[in-house]
């Protein structure tokens, strides 16, 4: 669909995102207007968004902690395009539920194909960051919207990586890491490995070290997304115990649910180093510039 208007997109946030918000609209020379939002005593929300829009919109909304999110984004889009939207953006740093992608037992829920083709039937375009897709080669097989933009916290956290430790041993915690791994070490020639894993459960795993020596190594464990933080703490503790002088860690997505972070600590782990798509202490790099500049290929893409 192509817009006739070159008025750069409206940016619409949520007063937590407010800071992430604020660095996109920065990078991007963009507008921005906030969501108002309301909860009544019964848990429902009620949502206000600015009484006209334009033609092109721009959703801010990461998702984790991704269930009544995604009722909000059923809201936002629906009320948007009856205020005069006729593209909208979303802009999704961490997107939910594309982890299970194949039903292993009869009955279970597919989430993501089920996600997947929500959010299609809201937006027009996705933007994300590193989204956990293993048996499904491309976003928008998961996400069928004409503009699914996939950006990476790899190369980022390899600048970091590269600025603070010299000749470090970038290492996977499993085998889905593996491309995050060898992005990051590619960029700076980094040497890299990638660990075995094996889940028995969400806060049970075992972990095989790769067969290469960690002796006298300055190693960073660098995945997608940490979640529990039970695989990066297997991870460590076999690590130092090979012989790794420390065990840094670098992540795109910090969940870090419940006491994952100390957990980590616990295990021996020293720096940990994670982008902001979600709001965490440890952020240490930002993705505003590269969802600005995809955001202005979208809308040079869609404008005539």
């Amino acid at each position: 669909m192509k817009i006739k208007s070159d008025v750069k997109p409206l940016l619409l946030y949520f007063e937590d995102e407010q800071d992430s918000a604020l660095r996109i609209a920065k990078a991007g020379n963009l507008t921005l207007a906030k969501i108002e939002r309301h909860r009544f005593p019964d848990g429902e929300i009620k949502l206000r968004l600015p009484e006209q829009l334009p033609e092109q919109l721009v959703i801010l909304r990461t998702l984790n902690d991704p269930n009544e999110k995604l009722v909000e984004l059923l809201f936002i889009a629906q009320t948007a395009r009856q205020l005069g939207a006729q593209h909208l953006t979303l802009v999704a740093p961490y997107l939910a539920y594309m982890r299970q992608d194949i039903a292993f037992n009869l009955g279970e829920v597919v989430s993501q194909r089920v996600v997947g083709k929500f959010l299609a039937g809201l937006f027009d375009a996705v933007i994300t960051v590193d989204p956990h897709l293993h048996r499904v080669a491309t976003l928008q097989e998961a996400v069928p919207v004409t503009h699914a933009i996939v950006l990476s916290g790899a190369p980022l956290l390899s600048d970091l990586i590269a600025a603070n430790l010299q000749n470090p041993l970038l290492v996977g915690p499993d085998e889905e890491s593996a491309q995050w791994v060898a992005m990051a070490a590619q960029r700076h020639g980094f040497d890299h490995a990638v660990c075995h894993k094996v889940r028995h459960g969400d806060q049970s795993v075992a972990v095989d070290l790769p067969d290469i020596s960690m002796k006298g190594r300055q190693v960073v464990l660098l995945d997608d997304v940490v979640s529990t933080g039970h695989t990066i703490a297997q991870a460590t503790r076999l690590l130092l115990a090979a012989g790794a002088t420390s065990v840094d860690v670098a992540v795109t997505h910090a969940l870090f649910a419940g006491n994952a972070l100390q957990l980590m600590r616990d295990a021996g782990v020293g720096k940990v180093w994670s982008t902001d798509c979600i709001f965490h202490s440890s952020n240490a790099v930002s993705m505003a510039t590269s969802i600005a500049d995809a955001l202005s290929m979208i809308h040079e893409a869609t404008t005539c």
